[in-house]
């Protein structure tokens, strides 16, 4: 067993505004909906019911979940599904309460048939839902439990909860292994990660499924620097990107340093285009998808020598990183806080950008250290069960956080006192001692200390 993950399951192309909440229950659905099919019973289904329960039921509907289930039971997969499709499809059940199962088979599905249950928690993971199809004589066909464990992936209950079985060339369970395969093979973090990946793709597929992967984030990043207007949701949060880059582009002083303003641009139109239910790319999730590709949007425009190449660099150093937080702590907001997802996020950025800056092995493991030591203790508190406040902003913030973290660790030689096994332990020990009402259900912090208007 190895904690690797490859980089494109963990960096996955989906829909916004949440892996947990959108991306995972979509596969969840749709997962549901093929076994229906393959297990030979699609034509005897009349009707199906859902459960959501503990996070997905306190902060579903916020999180478009609900219209994720219609879409997944449909057949649409949050790869190539239409956002319009997706976004407002629970919503319409009103005017026509069916959904063609698995793509194939007309069922019985109204609003009500998408149940909460925010004050049920299961024991197999905060993120639960369960699918019921039933028959004319409504007698149970099928029933299925799974779990949204973060980042879009989802664990049917019962199965394994394993790390991947896949025997990589080059297996690792914590950065220190990592460290010592670096040192003994004199490989970068990013040619441990390619090798692994080339025993399952080719070079070129490799090289292709790449470019698309930054493809995608940079065309998030393009669109929601040209986006404006109102996020949906009731909060009435106002788009910014747009105006901060025509402010930006409008500085006519060389010695106005916007580094960094740009860099907060990048970030929040990500993030906007999340929170209006947008193509995203998980990084490692919805609700922090901001800061890796602004962090390479800020590496190639403001970095001498930097070239779109180098990304490639950038995404497996981050893979091999992110890899590391899902084995042996958590990247679910309702596991373990938003220090689950804003700090593994920020931990790959600076990790990608130390690696393309010429970092040694140990000096990117310390500079995703230092970025995941400065989120310890992060709550998740979004108000409205909405993934805008404060989420956007801290993708922005962390941003920065990255790109110092990275900076910091290029003026040392690796040698540090906190571990980067250590603090991830750290994190999934915080995240076990955090109140739930701090994990993304909308029951503490920001999200009753502000009236939503």
């Amino acid at each position: 067993m190895t904690a690797y993950v490859s980089a494109f399951d963990l960096f996955s192309l989906g829909l916004g505004p949440s892996s947990s909440h959108t991306v995972g229950p979509m596969r969840a659905a749709a997962a549901f909906a093929r076994r229906v099919r393959d297990e030979g019973v699609l034509d005897s289904v009349t009707r199906v019911h859902c459960i959501l329960f503990g996070s997905l039921g306190s902060t579903g509907r916020g999180h478009g979940t609900p219209s994720a289930v219609v879409a997944g039971l449909s057949g649409l997969a949050p790869e190539t599904a239409e956002p319009n499709l997706v976004r407002g499809a629970w919503e319409r059940l009103d005017d026509n309460p069916t959904v063609l199962l698995a793509g194939e088979h007309a069922v019985f599905f109204a609003r009500d048939d998408v149940e909460f249950q925010p004050r049920t928690r299961l024991p197999g993971h905060a993120n639960a839902l369960q699918f019921t199809a039933r028959d004319e004589h409504d007698s149970v066909v099928l029933e299925e439990t799974y779990f949204s464990i973060g980042g879009g992936f989802i664990l049917r209950d019962g199965d394994s909860a394993d790390r991947t079985s896949h025997e990589w060339p080059l297996p690792f369970d914590d950065a220190a292994t990592l460290m010592r395969i670096c040192e003994e093979r004199q490989l970068t973090i990013a040619e441990v990660a390619a090798l692994n990946e080339l025993s399952v793709h080719s070079e070129e597929e490799l090289t292709e499924r790449l470019d698309l992967i930054w493809s995608t984030m940079r065309e998030c990043v393009r669109a929601g620097l040209d986006g404006s207007g109102e996020l949906p949701g009731g909060l009435h949060v106002q788009r910014r990107a747009a105006a901060l880059r025509a402010n930006l582009d409008a500085v006519r002083n060389p010695d106005h340093d916007t580094t960094t303003e740009w860099l907060h641009a990048f970030a929040l139109a990500v993030n906007e285009e999340n929170a209006a239910g947008g193509r995203v790319v998980t990084a490692p999730t919805n609700g922090a998808a901001g800061i890796v590709p602004a962090v390479a949007m800020y590496a190639l425009r403001f970095t001498p020598g930097v070239t779109e190449t180098d990304i490639r660099t950038y995404l497996l150093t981050a893979t091999a990183i992110g890899s590391l937080f899902k084995a042996n702590a958590s990247i679910s907001g309702a596991e373990a806080g938003c220090q689950g997802e804003i700090g593994p996020a920020c931990a790959m950025a600076a990790a990608g950008l130390c690696a393309v800056l010429g970092g040694t092995p140990r000096q990117i493991e310390n500079a995703a250290e230092i970025a995941m030591e400065h989120h310890l203790g992060l709550t998740c508190d979004p108000i409205g069960g909405l993934v805008q406040v404060p989420c956007i902003e801290r993708n922005a913030i962390a941003s920065t956080t990255a790109v110092s973290a990275a900076r910091l660790a290029l003026h040392g030689d690796g040698t540090h006192l906190v571990s980067l096994d250590a603090v991830i332990e750290t994190m999934r020990q915080t995240g076990l001692d955090m109140n739930t009402k701090y994990k993304e259900t909308s029951e503490g912090g920001l999200a009753v200390n502000v009236i939503e208007c």
